[in-house]
């Protein structure tokens, strides 16, 4: 039998839709461009159901595009551009 503890975490899993905070963080693009299957979108939103840290970063990339899409579409200096690239390349070392 199941302790109170392990069985209330095998609980929170299911209704979360068995997926982890880095799995949603890396369906988010597809998400928001409505990319996700009947099934994946259920489970994804499952979770942010559950998920306070999810439904915080959810709203951080929301924000971001919706900066993003204010800005002008003058090109980006060389020197940011490659300053931008260098931090993306690293962000995913972490």
């Amino acid at each position: 039998m199941m302790n109170p503890k392990a069985l209330n975490e095998l609980a929170l899993q299911y209704l979360a839709g068995n997926l982890t905070c880095k799995e949603v963080a890396d369906l988010v693009t597809d998400f928001l461009e409505g990319r996700l299957t009947f099934m994946e979108r259920a489970r994804f939103q499952m979770h942010l159901g559950l998920c306070l840290d999810c439904r915080a970063y959810l709203r951080q990339m929301k924000q971001t595009i919706r900066t993003l899409g204010k800005l002008p579409a003058e090109p980006i200096p060389p020197e940011v551009e490659e300053e931008l690239r260098r931090r993306f390349r690293n962000w995913k070392r972490r």
